[in-house]
C-alpha cells in the first residue's frame, strides 16, 4: 500500500498536577497518497495534537509516525523545520496571515523561505491568487480583507510551496456556513487536481463529508465511520 503517514500505537500524554493526562491512547492510522480524511470531534479531545504529530511540529511520548517516510525521531529540527517547509501545509481556524504583508506577500515569504527565487515566487504568488479568484485583492493587507477572503488566502498559502500534505485544523471554525462550505470546495477541487493528500480536523460534521474517509477521535483513539452516517447539516 502506497502510505504517505503511517503511525502505529501512537501514544501522547502530558504532565498535569493531578499525573498524567493521555490524549491519544495507542492510536493507528493510515493515509495513502491522494487520499483526503477527515478527523471528527470535539473540542478538546486531541484532534490539534494529533496533527501536529503529522506535521512534525510535536513528537509522540511513544509509538511511530512516519510522513512520507521521515520518521520525527530520526531527524534534526532543523530537518524537520525543512519538510515542513517543502512537504507540508498547513491552514488553521484563524488565517495566521502576517498583517504587516499583503496578500500577495503573504504567498511570497514561505517560498522565499524555502529557497525559491523572487520572480518565480512573485509569478506562482499571482497563479494561486487568480485560481483564488482574489487576483483584484494582492495589495490588501490581511485587516483589509474579509474572513472568507483571508482564509482563502491562507489556503493559498498551505499550497504555494506544491506540498505532498495538507494538515487542516478546523479551517472553517471561524467562518460562516456559506464561506465554509465555499472554502471546502476549493479544498476538495484542488485537492482531486493535485492529488494531494488531505487530514482535515473539524468539529462539523457537514465539513467532514467533503473527505473521502472520516474517523472519529474519541477516547485517544480514531473510528472509522461511514459517510452515510454522519449528518449533512
Amino acid at each position: 500500500m502506497n502510505l504517505i503517514v503511517k503511525c502505529r500505537n501512537l501514544w501522547k500524554w502530558y504532565p498535569t498536577p493531578d499525573g498524567r493526562l493521555d490524549v491519544l491512547k495507542g492510536l493507528n492510522f493510515e493515509l495513502r497518497y491522494g487520499e483526503f480524511v477527515a478527523i471528527l470531534g470535539a473540542s478538546g479531545v486531541g484532534k490539534t495534537t494529533f496533527l501536529s504529530l503529522l506535521g512534525l511540529i510535536d513528537t509522540p511520548c511513544d509509538g511511530e509516525v512516519i510522513v512520507d517516510g521521515i520518521s520525527p525521531y530520526e531527524i534534526s529540527s532543523a530537518k524537520a523545520a525543512e519538510a515542513r517547509a517543502k512537504k507540508i501545509g498547513f491552514v488553521f481556524q484563524f488565517h495566521h496571515l502576517m498583517p504587516e504583508f499583503t496578500a500577495l506577500e503573504n504567498l511570497i515569504l514561505p517560498q522565499l523561505i524555502a529557497g525559491e527565487s523572487y520572480s518565480k515566487a512573485k509569478n506562482r504568488a499571482k497563479e494561486l491568487l487568480h485560481l483564488f479568484g482574489m487576483q483584484g485583492r494582492e495589495n490588501h493587507f490581511p485587516g483589509q480583507l474579509s474572513g472568507g477572503e483571508a482564509q482563502r488566502i491562507a489556503l493559498a498559502r498551505a499550497l504555494v510551496n506544491s506540498p505532498k500534505l495538507v494538515l487542516a485544523d478546523e479551517p472553517t471554525g471561524n467562518l460562516d456556513r456559506d464561506n465554509a462550505l465555499i472554502f471546502m470546495e476549493y479544498l476538495r477541487k484542488l485537492q482531486k487536481q493535485n492529488g494531494l493528500s488531505v487530514v482535515l480536523a473539524t468539529h462539523n460534521p457537514e465539513i467532514a463529508r467533503f473527505a473521502d474517509t472520516i474517523y472519529r477521535l474519541h477516547d485517544g483513539k480514531l473510528w472509522r465511520v461511514s459517510i452515510e452516517s454522519v449528518p449533512s447539516k
